[in-house]
């Protein structure tokens, strides 16, 4: 009977030690999914503030305020947040973007 305890204790140690190896490893890809979710949204966030760049004349002479000013009014126009919309729309169903 000692014997099984022993044996019962040494199986339950181990297994322990694997779950605790398991959680470790379950944590480092947590963050390695948030590091990659970061840099997907500092890629994006650089490649189109590159395309807004594109647009504007002497961007380096705007204010943070003045491109504020600019992109409200370009999207206050009739029809632009329908485009929008229309374009999200399209994305989230799979369908092919027309223009």
């Amino acid at each position: 009977m000692n014997e099984k305890l022993k044996k019962l204790n040494q199986q339950l140690a181990k297994s322990e030690a694997r779950l605790r190896r398991a959680q470790h490893e379950e944590k480092i890809l947590e963050h390695q999914m948030k590091q990659l979710t970061r840099k997907e949204r500092t890629h994006r966030l650089c490649t189109r503030g590159a395309m807004l760049e594109s647009f504007l004349i002497r961007p380096e002479v705007l204010t943070d305020d003045d491109v504020m000013d600019i992109l409200k009014q370009a999207f206050s126009q009739t029809g632009m947040k329908e485009a929008v919309a229309e374009s999200v729309k399209q994305r989230v169903a799979g369908e092919p973007l027309t223009k």
